[in-house]
């Protein structure tokens, strides 16, 4: 069993709830972040939790705090495809030569175990009605080709020394203390507790989604299953498929609140994933326990206690925004 563990992207959405669940089992935690999003474990007192403020790029970092990792959970990266289409030279540097030069450089430093999130969007429109890990990946962005190309270099560094596994989450869900509103349930809830309106882009694209508990369960899970289980494998990590009209309709029943009104627009994104896990349920009985239905109420509850602040202006909830903030500073200053 793993006993310190590397959280890249640690203070992130997923992060967010990864990081005291990790330290709740008893692990070490180091989390290695750029902090654009600000620090969600200010208020934390525990000595089992280092933080570093730096970036996957900068290798001499990387050999100073990868010694005495027993794991990586690797996060870190320029998330969803707005946010990498800002600036897609970036976008390459940090989501795919950052990442290989952390792989190298984990295995190198005697790292056990290595777990990358990769995405579900690696698989592009598929006509299947099961979208199963051995099929084809076909990216139909720069985000997804990169996470695609990740997966080839990682599984072809798998030793007896060096146990590698890669994760393809569906569209995470749900509230986290470094919350996201850009992802599908969440931006379409929020938008029916603020506006009592919901606006759909189209309508029948599908998207497979995963309460943040889960992913974050399962993130904690992998450290654990047997090295020969899980050595080398992929696995695909959602609960069920939903188009984004289902999923409006979804999230007013779930409200159960009569006046909000789902108006659906035309839209040249058909962008459509859809998965099945029944690798994961078979092979580690991975099982998710939450709901849509969950992380839906989940998200109300935090706009009731006040923990959601301008939830339509405040950049902070919005990759891209905050991104292309970002992207502006490094300009300014080269």
């Amino acid at each position: 069993m793993a006993k310190t563990v590397l959280v890249t992207g640690g203070a992130g959405y997923v992060g967010a709830v990864l990081v005291p669940k990790l330290l709740s089992h008893g692990y070490k935690v180091k989390v290695l972040d750029w902090y654009l999003y600000g620090d969600v474990f200010h208020s934390f007192r525990d000595s089992r939790l280092v933080q570093v403020k730096g970036d996957i790029r900068d290798r001499e970092l990387l050999k100073r705090e990868l010694h005495s990792i027993d794991a990586v959970i690797h996060l870190a990266c320029i998330s969803n495809d707005p946010s990498f289409d800002l600036d897609p030279v970036l976008g390459k540097s940090v989501n795919y030569d950052g990442t290989i030069l952390l792989i190298d450089i984990a295995r190198e430093m005697g790292v056990k175990r290595f777990i990358y999130a990769s995405s579900s969007s690696v698989y592009g429109l598929k006509l299947e009605t099961q979208v199963t890990e051995d099929l084809s990946t076909t990216p139909l962005t720069g985000y997804s080709t990169y996470k695609a190309l990740c997966e080839t270099y990682l599984l072809g560094k798998q030793t007896k020394d060096f146990t590698v596994c890669i994760l393809r989450p569906a569209t995470i869900c749900g509230y986290s203390p470094r919350l996201r509103l850009d992802l599908i349930v969440n931006m379409l809830t929020t938008q029916a507790i603020v506006n009592k309106k919901i606006t759909v882009f189209g309508g029948g694209q599908l998207r497979p989604n995963i309460h943040i508990e889960d992913i974050t369960d399962l993130y904690v899970n992998m450290l654990v299953y047997p090295k020969k289980k899980i050595a080398g494998a992929i696995y695909n990590a959602g609960c069920k498929n939903y188009s984004l009209y289902q999923i409006a309709r979804l999230i007013k029943q779930t409200l159960d609140d009569k006046t909000i009104d789902i108006v659906t627009v035309p839209t040249d994104d058909q962008r459509s994933y859809h998965i099945s896990s029944e690798k994961i349920h078979k092979e580690l009985g991975f099982m998710p326990k939450h709901t849509v239905e969950n992380a839906i109420m989940d998200l109300k509850k935090a706009f009731g206690k006040g923990y959601v602040v301008d939830a339509l202006t405040n950049d902070l909830y919005y990759n891209a925004k905050t991104m292309k903030k970002f992207n502006k500073t490094i300009t300014m200053s080269s």
